[in-house]
């Protein structure tokens, strides 16, 4: 099973996330941030990943360092369970669709990090989540996974259902990326190395 394990421990935060590429989507996540909890458990879902997650954090400040550091986090368990890449598909892409919204999530497990994000969110807050933090953990994983990431949100009215499908299709989009192709011998890059 291609699976990673990631603990960090700062003044700020103390976490311990286990992912595992392979799995049946279950979860058990403990983040102390809800509407977070709740997007993390739809992602790992929709890509049929198994994720742990026990994090503390000073959610009593707010909920920036926990949801930036569990995004770091995911990153790194991320890169650990893909090691050497050998067969993987490379590339994915997931539309979803969520009543009113529709998010695309384009993925390349390059080892060049670089994360773009097109789309405008209504509101700043989805209940008490500071809505920016979205874009927040977004980058981190893809800095830390080392990945290129690509976000689109083409149209919603719902914030909450517009992030709901960035989630859903970022699982969805990992899903296709992380996938073992047959066919593949080595990795899938003319450099001979990913």
């Amino acid at each position: 099973m291609r699976s990673g394990t990631v603990k960090r421990t700062t003044n700020e935060t103390d976490i311990q996330l286990t992912f595992a590429i392979d799995g049946e989507g279950k979860t058990n996540l403990e983040t102390g941030v809800p509407f977070l909890t709740h997007m993390l458990d739809l992602f790992a879902k929709h890509g049929q990943f198994d994720l742990f997650i026990d994090a503390k954090g000073d959610i009593e400040i707010d909920d920036h360092h926990t949801t930036e550091d569990i995004g770091i986090c995911l990153g790194q368990a991320l890169r650990e369970a893909l090691g050497d890449k050998k067969g993987i598909k490379r590339y994915g892409n997931a539309f979803v669709p969520m009543d009113d919204a529709l998010a695309q999530v384009v993925i390349d497990l390059s080892n060049r990090p670089h994360f773009e994000f097109r789309g405008e969110f209504p509101s700043e807050k989805v209940g008490t989540f500071d809505v920016e933090l979205v874009h927040e953990f977004l980058w981190k994983l893809a800095l830390e996974a080392r990945m290129n990431l690509h976000v689109i949100v083409h149209y919603g009215r719902n914030t909450h259902h517009m992030i709901e499908a960035v989630f859903k299709a970022l699982g969805r989009a990992l899903d296709e990326a992380t996938m073992i192709d047959p066919r593949i011998k080595g990795v899938p890059s003319t450099k001979g190395m990913l």
